[in-house]
């Protein structure tokens, strides 16, 4: 029975986990063909960022696009080419996202105290799945794919950092006030989740939470 529930629980976290990714990046690629107001200061500052905000909606959205592809342990076995590819794939869409991410991180919403927490974001995200690849490279399967986890969950944060947003306008919270925890809030909380994941007793991350029938 304790097997059934948790084979349960993962199958679970994987749809969410999918689900969220899609739905996210779905947003990040169709918000290009959005109507948009000149008055809402997140299209004011799409408007003037030249090539940042769109690098990072496709670079992020890329990346999180392959997330669930990546983690499947069913492609890692079956189809290791299209594993591969996929790897490629998302670290490109990482840089890309990332380095973008960090030059709007210095006109945030919410001024240096949210673009701090995302400038925080961008070199922990290269480091984390620069490692990942440093591992494939160097034939260590076991250490690429814990890198590639933690990478995972870096790139999980823009669903996070919506969920927090959502949170916070269900509740009645000042956006700006919301904004702020969001950017500080939405990288650290997967980062714990995924270590508490790898270091859980008698279990392996990619086993525990990325396994597919």
């Amino acid at each position: 029975m304790r097997d059934v529930w948790r084979k349960t629980g993962r199958g679970l976290a994987l749809t969410l986990f999918t689900m969220g990714s899609i739905a996210v990046a779905a947003y990040a690629f169709t918000y290009f063909r959005m109507p948009h107001n000149i008055g809402n200061p997140f299209d004011a500052n799409f408007a003037t960022s030249g090539f940042d905000v769109p690098g990072h909606f496709f670079g992020a959205g890329l990346a999180l696009l392959l997330a669930p592809l990546q983690l499947s342990r069913t492609v890692r076995r079956r189809w290791p080419r299209l594993h591969r590819l996929g790897g490629w794939l998302s670290a490109g869409g990482i840089l890309i996202g990332a380095l973008s991410g960090l030059s709007l991180s210095t006109h945030s919403q919410g001024g240096a105290a949210s673009g701090i927490g995302f400038a925080l974001l961008a070199p922990t995200w290269l480091f984390v799945t620069g490692n990942g690849i440093r591992y494939a490279l160097a034939g260590d399967t076991e250490r690429h794919r814990r890198w590639m986890s933690r990478s995972a969950a870096l790139t999980f944060s823009a669903v996070t950092l919506r969920l927090i947003l959502a949170a916070g306008t269900i509740l009645g919270m000042p956006f700006g006030d919301t904004y702020i925890f969001a950017a500080w809030a939405c990288w650290p909380i997967n980062l714990a989740v995924c270590e508490i994941i790898l270091r859980w007793p008698g279990r392996r991350m990619p086993e525990a939470i990325a396994s597919v029938a």
